[in-house]
């Protein structure tokens, strides 16, 4: 029985996740932990709060707060007693649009606080629960954006410091899973794919919200050790897109 915290629930991925494990048997998932900035679950949330409040437990976590997150570890650290955590989903992020890229960037700063620093501070407001956990799993939600490799392909997409911001949190992912790999820890970045979110564009994004989750959530429950460090792509069979082969390395 797993033990999961899911940052930026609100809404897109997060709620999916949270709606998707909360439909698995809790024989599979004990415990989700689903955060929001906000002080209070949006509609959507509380509804599947409500419908499984035992399993469900919703946390305030402000991912640009530091006090925020360590109240939130604090808060989680006493509903598990006992027990660790076992999977950390660092979902929460921001991808800004820019009218002037490259020059102006004048949301780099921003980016870079929520999409890597506030990992940063989550990670390690939540280690010493993660070092209890059985399954000892770290997943930074990434994107080929932030992929170098793929920066031509992507040139025109007006979110430079979005990409900068997935492209350093693909190293902050590399550096923990050098850190951890000795206790344990499978720590990774996935791309979910290109998902119909107010984030990625419901109007041009490939991949229904649930779609992209589910493959998700199952490549989370494929991981192995030896995946440590890696920069994952989601599997859709049949779609060449989505081939489940490693994107890492990632420059």
């Amino acid at each position: 029985m797993a033990s999961y915290l899911i940052t930026g629930c609100s809404r897109g991925i997060g709620l999916d996740m949270v709606k998707q494990l909360s439909a698995r048997p809790s024989s599979a998932v004990a415990t989700i932990f689903a955060t929001t900035r906000a002080p209070t679950p949006p509609q959507p949330l509380a509804d599947l709060i409500q419908a499984d409040s035992k399993r469900i437990h919703f946390v305030q976590l402000d991912t640009d707060d530091r006090a925020s997150i360590e109240a939130a570890a604090s808060n989680i650290e006493q509903q598990l007693g006992q027990s660790g955590l076992d999977i950390l989903v660092n979902n929460a992020g921001i991808a800004p649009w820019e009218s002037d890229p490259p020059l102006g960037m004048d949301s780099l700063e921003q980016a870079l606080k929520t999409n890597v620093v506030g990992v940063r501070d989550i990670i390690t407001a939540f280690l010493q629960l993660l070092r209890k956990g059985q399954q000892k799993k770290i997943i930074n939600v990434s994107s080929t954006m932030g992929s170098m490799a793929l920066a031509e392909l992507v040139a025109s997409v007006p979110r430079p410091s979005y990409k900068i911001s997935k492209a350093a949190l693909n190293m902050l992912t590399v550096q923990y899973s050098i850190y951890l790999r000795d206790e344990g820890f499978t720590t990774v970045a996935i791309s979910p794919g290109w998902l119909k979110t107010d984030l990625g564009g419901k109007e041009y994004a490939d991949l229904e919200v649930d779609v992209g989750v589910k493959a998700t959530l199952e490549l989370i429950d494929r991981l192995k050790q030896e995946d440590t460090g890696k920069f994952l792509n989601i599997h859709i069979p049949g779609n060449p897109t989505y081939d489940g082969e490693a994107l890492y390395p990632s420059w």
